[in-house]
């Protein structure tokens, strides 16, 4: 009897470690699945599958208010589903979630992010996911850091701590989701904030850089091969700023992050012109030599470009609007640089890019719109021929 019991107890035990063996296999299986959900392109395979983005501002980027209101303390909207599954009907394959993450993050060293508005990134983050439209998250109006000599190793320990726990958290996330480091680095309040700063300011960013692709490369999870925005000099288009931008050599899948109001007098001014005709020489020489030295500086040499923000503020001169996006988001298309127009969801005061009403969900300037679906589209301009605005057909 005895040695029946011994016989018995030693095959169950050898039943429970078979079973508990198989269940690890499965485990292992399953998180191996989870984190090998990523798919084998290259960054300029990448970036030619988003054909137009759209930035969600003046939102999670707000600055001056912790906690969960902070996402409508600019004057937006709670963040809807329904909100980003009209972005994407209307054509946007891509979205850009700007987040400021400095008042909702703890003191030093470790700089913790409060669980609820990372959560709450998450969920918006999500939104984009189940539309299946790429997604760019970044920091964005934070302002702890400032590039000089003087500040920059403490400035480096805090985007360290921060986006290793942006990196951990998103770790499983597929090739759509895209980490950008930093929004506009820049010395703020200085004669050089909008310039294309000076020598010590591009290298300090430059240190940067090069610490959130570290940070994000030994993260875990997806992160080793994760598609990283890298931004240069206040993401200036000015050429002494983005070819001070250094790369890393060894690492492909990068992709250099630019914004272009392009032309400023157009686009970004108080004031300034409001007219735009592309049949003009004049108007179309910036956007010209805008996407021509990206094109020869990065495209041509296999490094992918991204203009995160663009736009032209309403100033009530729709027909030139209209005007500008089929030729500025066609010129973008033949270049194989994809824009991203800046909605701050503000419409006929101060910097009013917006473009969708987010408390009615529909689109306030639909023919601005469908002229950039159009031009993304034919990728080349229909209204060089235009001479006066007048001659244009709106809705």
């Amino acid at each position: 009897m005895k040695i029946k019991k011994i016989l018995e107890t030693a095959l169950t035990l050898a039943l429970v470690f078979q079973l508990t063996a198989c269940e690890n296999e499965q485990v292992e299986e399953i998180e191996e699945e989870t984190v090998s959900n990523f798919k084998e392109i290259t960054a300029m395979e990448l970036v030619s599958e988003i054909k137009v983005g759209w930035n969600l501002g003046n939102t999670l980027d707000s600055r001056g208010t912790s906690g969960l209101s902070a996402e409508r303390s600019w004057g937006n909207p709670t963040t809807s589903p329904e909100m980003i599954a009209e972005v994407k009907n209307a054509g946007f394959n891509a979205i850009r979630i700007p987040t400021t993450w400095e008042f909702h993050i703890g003191e030093g060293p470790d700089y913790i992010i409060d669980a609820d508005w990372l959560g709450r990134v998450n969920e918006i983050v999500d939104y984009a996911v189940a539309n299946d439209m790429y997604i760019i998250l970044n920091t964005h109006h934070d302002e702890w850091y400032f590039p000089t000599y003087e500040t920059e190793k403490e400035d480096t320990e805090q985007l360290v701590a921060i986006w290793k726990q942006i990196a951990e958290r998103f770790k499983d996330y597929d090739e759509h989701l895209i980490f950008e480091g930093l929004n506009e680095p820049r010395l703020r309040g200085t004669q050089n904030e909008w310039t294309s700063g000076t020598d010590e300011s591009r290298d300090v960013i430059n240190n940067w850089m090069a610490a959130f692709v570290e940070t994000v490369r030994s993260s875990g999870g997806n992160n080793d091969k994760r598609f990283l925005m890298l931004t240069p000099y206040c993401a200036s288009s000015n050429p002494e700023a983005y070819k001070a931008l250094i790369l890393p050599e060894n690492d492909k899948n990068i992709i250099v992050s630019i914004h272009a109001y392009t032309p400023h007098s157009m686009c970004l001014a108080d004031g300034g012109r409001g007219n735009f005709l592309s049949s003009v020489e004049g108007a179309v020489r910036d956007i010209d030599k805008l996407f021509t030295g990206l094109k020869e500086t990065f495209v041509d040499n296999g490094i992918p470009v991204i203009i995160g923000e663009t736009g032209a503020r309403n100033k009530d001169n729709l027909g030139n609007r209209v005007i500008w996006a089929d030729y500025f988001f066609s010129k973008s298309a033949e270049c194989g640089i994809p824009a991203f127009w800046w909605d701050n969801g503000a419409f006929s005061t101060g910097e009013a890019f917006g473009m969708l009403d987010r408390h009615l969900v529909n689109w306030r300037f639909p023919d601005i719109v469908k002229a950039i679906m159009t031009a993304i589209e034919n990728k080349a301009p229909l209204y060089t021929g235009i001479t006066d605005v007048s001659e244009l057909t709106l809705s």
